[in-house]
């Protein structure tokens, strides 16, 4: 019994030298291998520079700073952007459709991690102007002839059409489009503009007022025992208008005293020439109609009695 207990004795002794060293060199690999719990070598994401600090929806704005990552998002208040990021130090992103105020700004990483807030402030969308069609009205134009459609862009319900900076009545189509009907005014050029319910207003597009005589066409009348009716047709004919015949100037008023021949305005595309000849034989003469503000027409050359 005694030499058996010895020699058990022994194997346990020997054995224990074999493990120990291999247990003690994978507990120092694992602890080799092992961080500290939350140890990241990337430096804080922060922001130095915002350029611009203010700007319309649909402006551009850049972030410069540090610790940016190609998963960093842009916070304006709580609109989380996908930014464009350019690298470790820069990114920039466009100012989404928001309520014009003041908003708070900062970057958030994918790790959690957020810069400093800053503020932003976003203003109103300004209104377009871009075309007027037609650009020009004839003075004497009527109905629909009248209506001119204002082509644009960052259009509201609420926007409203400036003439000459006083406030017309409109009619809002899209975001891109407007239309008014353009009041009697005097000829020229007018202003048209665009003002936004923010106070936001477009820079002046030219509506011209075509007030200038034109005479299309002149035929023969009605044929009475002394005399027969010139009609003048044409636009931009006023109450007022004269008509020169070979330069002699024949108003539509009452002329002096024993003057045969008259001018009878009929309406703003017709003029009506009494002409008393002193025979039927054809003869050429000149025609040429003039506003009260100077404007005249083109001289027409006419063959009649």
């Amino acid at each position: 019994m005694p030499i058996r207990f010895v020699a058990v004795s022994v194997l346990l002794l020997m054995a224990i030298p074999v493990t120990a060293p291999a247990a003690g060199k994978q507990l120092a690999q694992k602890s080799a291998n092992s961080k500290p719990a939350g140890q990241d070598k990337r430096p804080a994401i922060s922001i130095l520079s915002i350029v611009p600090t203010q700007g319309e929806p649909g402006n551009n704005v850049t972030l410069s700073g540090a610790g940016f990552s190609d998963t960093t998002t842009v916070f304006l208040g709580s609109n989380e952007i996908q930014p464009r990021v350019i690298g470790a130090r820069q990114l920039n992103f466009d100012i989404p459709r928001l309520a014009p105020g003041l908003y708070a700004i900062y970057l958030r990483r994918e790790d959690g991690t957020t810069s400093k807030t800053y503020s932003f402030t976003v203003m109103p969308l300004k209104p377009v102007a871009l075309s007027l069609t037609p650009d020009t009205i004839q003075s004497c134009a009527t109905g629909r002839e009248r209506d001119v459609t204002l082509t644009g862009r960052n259009f509201q319900e609420g926007s409203q059409v400036l003439f000459d900076g006083a406030v017309i009545a409109s009619r809002f189509g899209s975001e891109e489009a407007l239309s008014f009907t353009t009041p009697t005014v005097a000829g020229g050029l007018h202003q048209i503009q665009v003002k936004n319910p923010e106070d936001t207003m477009t820079i002046p597009l030219a509506l011209m007022i075509n007030s200038r005589p034109e005479v299309t066409s002149v035929s023969q009348g009605n044929d009475y025992v002394n005399y027969y009716e010139l009609i003048i047709e044409g636009r931009n004919f006023l109450q007022g208008s004269v008509l020169t015949v070979d330069g002699k100037r024949l108003g539509s008023s009452s002329g002096p005293a024993g003057e045969r021949e008259r001018l009878i305005y009929f309406d703003c595309n017709r003029l009506v020439y009494e002409r008393h000849p002193y025979d039927s034989t054809p003869k050429n003469f000149r025609l040429q109609v003039v506003n009260q503000n100077g404007e005249e027409s083109a001289v027409v050359q006419v063959t009649a009695p």
